[in-house]
């Protein structure tokens, strides 16, 4: 389909009327399998193709039109359609487009695989799972176990009226296992990296072996047990080690959706709500200690959503967005920006709008945000902490709709006591404000602690949109956390 694309797209564009300012075109085919594995019995596997285009016409306001019709007459249908949207916004919207220029690039991207996917037959990706599963039963009170391996091929091609010509191509892999235990009539659940895929990278078959199913299958399994045996997180305030797995979901939830720039603007707010921050923050706002330093990366290697350029144009950057504590620029795309800078907000963005299929427009998503490596141990950390617990794995949240307080659950937890790793606790949980709490981080985990992640399950949108975003963190020592547990 794509290949047609580039011959087709300015004949059906020809239907447009000279007073057309501008269009474009964003092409997608996307290939999806999902193997599943519950109680050593395989699911039906899970394969999908969906491709797609979606066009934007810029003649006094702007409109988008999605077809699956990718003949020059579906793409001259979806053209009129979109200009007819463009012409019945002009004047109406909040953002004047005729002083607007989208912009112009051309490149390529592929995301680095060294053992395609496709190398490996479906027997063979399912007797991994079943050798995952199997590992993972160390123990009669291992009461179900699940396994599953999600692979997706995504193809793109964007072209526009200015001569932007972006090829894309990325592989993503997700592998994931979930363990649950009962004994003594408590039920706990153990997962590799979280029971929302928190284990998902760009690259092919290579995922896997960083992952190491293999050897981490049993382990997750006997923590699963141990958290049925163990004591309830003790409730207070103290001291809270977030292990990258946590921090994920930290940065998320606290960082990432309240910097979009287009909620700060206004636009979720009937639907996902608002922001604490507001724009006359940039540049002085201090978000958090001096040792919070917040990178948003889409050049990361392997990291799940590496980009070349986004889906408005703009070239893939590395930019801070939080520089030791203080707050210094907004997660925005280029329309974003130019809507701030009509409005008197000369903030400056990055290189973040995107969409997460064929069929919708790019807004404003967290990519590939991470915090920093600092220059401590994990050790160093510990041995810092004389009263605290030590948290790991995501397993819920809830955020209020200014993305400020909040309340995180966790699967596993340990006590620190006097500097030292004591007794696992199950239920963990820890509540704050995000105004506040990134500014009581007190140490930063270094290099050895850091980790690659990401999820698969961001939602924004209306109409909605799930899309992929990569978080990456070093272990994390925060000071005088409210802490809590539940009862037995």
């Amino acid at each position: 389909m794509l290949d047609t694309l580039e011959a087709l797209a300015p004949r059906a564009a020809a239907v447009l009327p000279s007073s057309t300012a501008h269009w474009s075109l964003r092409g997608v085919v996307e290939r999806s399998e999902k193997l599943a594995l519950r109680q050593d019995v395989a699911e039906a596997p899970q394969r999908s193709r969906d491709a797609g285009v979606m066009l934007s016409v810029i003649d006094g306001g702007q409109g988008f039109a999605a077809t699956a019709d990718t003949s020059e007459a579906g793409l001259a249908a979806a053209f009129r359609r979109a200009h007819a949207l463009a012409r019945a916004g002009a004047g109406r919207a909040v953002f004047d487009f005729g002083s607007y220029t989208p912009p112009r690039a051309a490149g390529r991207y592929a995301s680095a695989v060294q053992k395609p996917i496709a190398s490996a037959s479906l027997g063979q990706k399912l007797d991994w799972l079943r050798g995952w599963s199997a590992a993972a039963q160390v123990d009669a009170r291992v009461v179900d176990r699940a396994a599953s391996l999600w692979s997706v091929e995504t193809e793109q091609l964007q072209l526009d009226s200015a001569g932007t010509r972006i090829a894309q191509r990325w592989s993503f892999l997700t592998p994931s296992l979930s363990v649950t235990a009962h004994a003594g009539g408590v039920t706990q659940v153990r997962t590799q990296a979280g029971q929302y895929n928190g284990w998902c990278q760009q690259g092919g078959l290579e995922v896997l072996d960083r992952a190491g199913l293999d050897h981490e299958a049993a382990r997750v399994a006997r923590e699963a047990v141990e958290l049925a045996l163990a004591p309830s997180c003790p409730s207070g305030t103290m001291d809270l080690l977030l292990m990258p797995d946590q921090m994920m979901l930290q940065i998320h939830e606290s960082i990432g959706h309240p910097l979009e720039l287009d909620r700060i603007l206004g636009d979720e707010r009937n639907f996902a709500g608002t922001s604490f921050v507001t724009p006359d923050m940039f540049g002085h706002y201090r978000y958090g200690s001096e040792l919070l330093n917040v990178s948003h990366d889409p050049t990361q290697a392997f990291e799940f959503a590496s980009f070349g350029h986004d889906d408005e144009g703009s070239p893939a950057t590395r930019e801070m967005i939080i520089e030791a504590g203080l707050l210094k620029r907004p997660l925005g795309g280029h329309l974003s920006q130019a809507r701030a800078r009509a409005a008197g907000l000369p903030l400056d963005g990055v290189a973040t709008a995107r969409a997460c299929s064929w069929n919708r427009a790019p807004i404003d998503r967290m990519s590939n945000l991470n915090v920093e490596p600092g220059s401590s141990t994990l050790d160093e950390m510990i041995a810092a902490t004389e009263h605290g617990v030590l948290m790991r794995t995501n397993c819920s949240w809830s955020i209020d709709d200014s993305r400020n307080k909040f309340q995180f659950g966790c699967e596993h937890g340990q006590v620190i006591r006097h500097g030292r790793l004591a007794e696992v606790v199950r239920t963990p949980n820890y509540r704050g404000i995000s105004a506040t709490f990134w500014r009581s981080l007190a140490m930063v985990g270094d290099a050895s602690t850091f980790e690659v992640m990401g999820t698969p399950y961001c939602g924004k949108g209306e109409p909605a949109q799930v899309i992929r975003v990569g978080h990456a963190a070093p272990a994390c020592l925060f000071r005088g956390v409210d802490v809590f547990g539940a009862a037995r």
